[in-house]
């Protein structure tokens, strides 16, 4: 689909380029704006992912803008003379500080001269007047229906004309259903990780904070094997070096209960397709409620059954795709009795495309265009 006859510049700006659902989304976006001929900028604080995102065909500069510092406010500034500089058409914002300094530059620009301005929300974030800025686009991306129903909720002063429902979304031909890992990875797997041989693997994905319920994996991996099953557990994520206490005490936890032997944690991996293939059961436990929840996407979409508390994006992605899936936040028996149940008989994921990278993008770039051609 060409969005249009002239070619768009589009600058958006987030906190850093590591890891994670915006940052991955970032770089989609980014990418098929370049197969369509337009023009993608990215400004960022850097990240293990820049290099793909250079070699896609972007335009990067890494800025410190997700710093929380009075410095950053200097941003300002130089944000507003690159946006005339590079007459860029869209301005589209992914976090809530690099949304400040992005709002601020613009709304020094006159109307006539200013590109237009656009927020996702990719988060439920707490609300308060530095949330709120999140809901000052012209046009405003909610990445699932629990985020427009939580934006017209806390914030009642948002017309609802303003929202754009567009969940995030996985390629079919990347996550097939029924893929299987090649025999070099398996190789490499088998004797990176010879513990996992001839056990059924449940998989945790995601960062390692406080929210995302690695001590109600770690209770569930205990219960499962007093009772006799043969489990292994994975945990995989990135070890922030700022949340390293969080990282001590599950780890300790760990060995608490002496579940050294039935629980690894594997760090940030960019193979998690083949992780998750290679998972019986993948579990999304977090406390608070996703905006989204990607990884159960992601693995829903190889065939591979997820098991999630039933509140948020998760539940909302679950009761779309794998309803049988979801469980009532925090009931580690109800967990427990699914996760053995799955064991016993395990189910057949239905092969739906419901959330296509295709369909995000499609409509992603579409709402670029129509603000594009839009009177100011």
């Amino acid at each position: 689909m060409r969005i249009a006859q002239r070619p768009l510049t589009v600058l958006q700006v987030l906190p850093a380029l590591e890891s994670g659902g915006v940052e991955r989304g970032t770089l989609e976006v980014a990418a098929e704006l370049v197969k369509q001929g337009h023009r993608s900028m990215v400004i960022s604080g850097g990240g293990r992912l820049v290099e793909d995102l250079r070699q896609q065909g972007s335009e990067h500069q890494q800025w410190s803008i997700g710093v929380k510092s009075p410095w950053t406010l200097a941003l300002v500034l130089k944000l507003r003379r690159l946006l005339l500089q590079q007459q860029v058409d869209i301005l589209h914002v992914r976090s809530r500080l690099p949304a400040w300094i992005a709002w601020l530059a613009w709304r020094s620009i006159s109307e006539r001269a200013r590109p237009h301005f656009v927020t996702t929300v990719h988060g439920l974030y707490s609300v308060n007047r530095y949330s709120q800025i999140m809901t000052q686009g012209e046009r405003i991306i909610a990445v699932s229906e629990t985020v427009r129903r939580y934006v017209l909720k806390y914030y009642p002063q948002v017309s609802a004309k303003k929202i754009a429902v567009i969940p995030r979304g996985v390629s079919p031909e990347i996550y097939s259903y029924g893929y299987r890992p090649d025999r070099h990875w398996l190789t490499d797997w088998n004797t990176t990780y010879p513990q996992l041989q001839g056990k059924i693997i449940l998989t945790l994905p995601g960062r390692l904070t406080r929210l995302k319920g690695h001590g109600d994996f770690i209770v569930l991996i205990e219960r499962l094997i007093m009772e006799g099953y043969e489990v292994h557990g994975l945990i995989v994520g990135e070890e922030d070096p700022k949340r390293r206490r969080y990282i001590d005490e599950i780890k300790r936890e760990v060995i608490h209960k002496t579940l050294q032997e039935v629980v690894t944690f594997i760090g940030h991996r960019s193979d998690m397709r083949e992780i998750y293939a290679m998972s019986d059961l993948v579990m999304s436990l977090s406390k608070k409620p996703e905006s989204f929840g990607r990884t159960v996407l992601e693995a829903l979409s190889l065939g591979v059954p997820v098991i999630g508390y039933d509140h948020g994006g998760v539940g909302e992605i679950l009761a779309n795709l794998f309803p049988q899936g979801r469980v009532p936040l925090g009931d580690q028996r109800a967990l427990s009795n699914r996760v053995i149940e799955f064991i016993k008989e395990k189910p057949i994921v239905p092969k739906k495309q419901y959330y296509t990278l295709e369909c995000m993008l499609e409509k992603t770039l579409q709402c670029y265009s129509e603000l594009r051609y839009s009177p100011s």
